[in-house]
């Protein structure tokens, strides 16, 4: 046997005298740190609501909503188990509140979505203001809001929530508190919000209630499916999204959330779209209709077929292809904002 290259018995023990001093060598990991292209870990997963579903149910019979403060179950990504994390900058679950319940009241610097699953009934109060939750609707709670949820109708509520925990966390720049009631007084009337801001009007005098975030936190599912379906049949569609709205903060045009953007799409019958790959990693929640996703990246490639109510994730730079045969409608959240602040998006639309 050969003894070692004197180089590289020199460099073993220049590391190995160094590491009492916290320090490490560029040269190992450097190709690993700046890799040719992202080299994410997640990867591609769908959950089935009819699979979900009754675990959802089991845990309202183990828990109340008060006792869980949100009774949730996390959509986790396989890859990232343990993590609370759907892919390395987003969380995802799904919420449970049960005729009657509230689930209390408070506040914390991770902003928050809501997409309504399942059910009617429920309601989500922001700021003293009330918003019933009706299936395929999209309701924010900003960062640092006041907010609770309660149930005043009679069947299970199910909704999705997206956050942006892992994000703020990796900032180290998370914090909490919970109210001194379980329930914030209603101080102004539903849709007061909507009425200042969702008619391309705003108050002559006002100041953004949320800062970066949409003052605008209720967006009714009925009006963004009616601009889908006039899109249909007016405009032409779009070869790799169908027909596809972003959801904008009404005073800047931007995204709702400073760090996530929300959009909606239809898919018409007999679609199938062209590919596609983009740095934001995306969570969908399909709202209408049945139709087939193909995601191909990290040496895998995969297909989901998707029914209503079922959820699926698409990572990072990985190829992505919808199609539907008899036409559907997603929702779709992702952390495009940040990437977007930081001059780092990139996406390619491929023949």
């Amino acid at each position: 046997m050969n003894a070692p290259h004197p180089t590289a018995a020199l460099r073993a023990q220049l590391y190995q005298d160094m590491d009492p001093l916290n320090l490490t060598p560029l040269w190992e990991v450097l190709h690993a740190l700046v890799p040719p292209q992202p080299a994410t870990p997640c990867v591609p997963a769908l959950w089935r609501y009819q699979d979900v579903r009754p675990f959802l149910m089991r845990a309202g019979e183990s828990i109340t909503a008060d006792e869980a403060v949100r009774r949730v179950l996390i959509l986790e990504n396989p890859a990232l188990r343990g993590q609370s994390a759907i892919t390395q900058s987003l969380y995802a679950g799904l919420q449970l509140i049960l005729p009657g319940e509230v689930a209390p009241s408070h506040r914390h610097t991770q902003s928050a979505l809501r997409f309504v699953v399942e059910g009617s009934g429920a309601y989500t109060a922001v700021d003293g203001e009330r918003a019933t939750m009706q299936p395929g609707d999209f309701i924010i709670t900003p960062s640092r809001a006041w907010h609770d949820h309660g149930h005043e109708g009679a069947a299970p509520v199910v909704w999705l929530d997206g956050l942006d925990i892992p994000m703020v966390r990796f900032l180290d720049a998370g914090f909490a508190e919970n109210a001194s009631t379980k329930s914030q007084a209603v101080s102004r009337a539903q849709g007061t919000s909507y009425a200042r801001f969702g008619h391309n009007m705003a108050p002559v005098r006002h100041d953004a209630p949320f800062g970066a975030t949409s003052p605008l936190f209720s967006y009714p599912y009925a009006r963004s499916r009616e601009a889908l379906e006039h899109l249909e049949r007016d405009a032409p569609g779009d070869a790799w999204d169908g027909i596809k709205l972003r959801y904008v903060n009404p005073l800047t045009g931007g995204s709702p959330m400073p760090t996530m953007s929300t959009f909606m799409q239809k898919l018409p019958a007999g679609f199938s779209g062209k590919p596609w790959r983009q740095t934001d990693g995306a969570v969908y929640s399909v709202a209408e209709g049945h139709g087939e996703i193909a995601i191909e990246g990290g040496g895998q490639s995969l297909r989901f077929d998707f029914s209503p109510r079922d959820h699926f994730v698409i990572p990072s730079w990985h190829t992505a292809r919808l199609s539907s045969k008899r036409g559907c409608v997603l929702f779709s959240y992702s952390d495009r904002p940040v990437h977007q602040a930081l001059g780092i998006h990139r996406e390619e639309r491929l023949p």
